[in-house]
């Protein structure tokens, strides 16, 4: 053989050589064309879930920002009604401590037939007290 049909020989191994490496170079490239269009599709999944994650984040801000001004508002209306109540206590303590009160409580119990001892221990008269009211208008 002469060294021109060595030279053609040659030329067609290299030329298969570089065609089984321009194959190869393209499978490569198919599998990581595959790879990155799934690695794009998980990054879409990841960016919706954010976006849905932020969103949620949002609402539950909003709605605890309303809870807190709610309970702000419920804690105001508690403590007026706390302050009425306290005034209330006052006036009926003022009520219960007086001696129109005190009078009519002693004669209500002897006319329902308590003793001057129950009437002495329930308004916390002594027992002379009781008697004088009782004399008074009996």
């Amino acid at each position: 053989m002469s060294s021109f049909q060595w030279l053609i020989i040659l030329s067609g191994i290299f030329e298969i050589v570089l065609i089984a490496i321009i194959i190869t170079i393209f499978i490569k490239l198919r599998t990581s064309q595959a790879l990155l269009l799934e690695l794009q599709d998980k990054q879409k999944g990841l960016l919706s879930r954010l976006d849905f994650n932020a969103k949620l984040e949002k609402e539950l801000v909003s709605n605890f920002e309303e809870r807190q001004k709610q309970l702000a508002q419920l804690d105001a209306r508690l403590e007026q009604r706390a302050k009425t109540l306290q005034e209330l206590l006052k006036q009926a303590d003022a009520f219960t401590n007086s001696p129109v009160f005190l009078k009519q409580t002693v004669l209500n119990g002897y006319r329902r037939g308590q003793t001057v001892h129950d009437l002495a221990r329930t308004t916390g008269l002594s027992i002379d007290e009781i008697e004088v009211i009782i004399d008074q208008e009996g």
